[in-house]
């Protein structure tokens, strides 16, 4: 199994699978095309769930941590980051704001985001 990213809408319909050729069980390379989609559908974009590919609890790693924080300075808005694994789901948002160096990211139910993504 390899890692596999899934950029979603605001309804959380799949908008773009992300599976570059380059992607690993431990990676998935960034792409201009994946940044394309991201900033094409920046309007209506809802988030970005990627996998990782075992059995266990779903943690995000500093990588993880530090490519949601690009994306979302880049586009300017928050965004909902789940991480799957075959057993687990963790949803990852920003408490705080974007650039704030006080905000943080924390893992949070579904139905108890503590913003509204838009």
């Amino acid at each position: 199994m390899i890692e596999t990213a899934l950029v979603f809408d605001l309804d959380g319909k799949t908008i773009h699978w992300h599976e570059p050729n380059d992607r690993s069980m431990t990676h998935i390379g960034d792409t201009r095309d994946l940044w394309d989609v991201l900033w094409e559908n920046r309007a209506r974009l809802g988030g970005v769930a990627h996998t990782h590919p075992w059995n266990g609890r779903a943690v995000p790693s500093e990588t993880d941590l530090t490519t949601f924080d690009v994306n979302e300075r880049g586009l300017g808005k928050k965004l909902l980051w789940p991480v799957v694994t075959f057993n687990d789901v963790t949803y990852i948002a920003r408490l705080g704001r974007i650039g704030d160096p006080n905000s943080s990211w924390v893992r949070f139910e579904p139905d108890t985001i503590p913003f509204q993504i838009e």
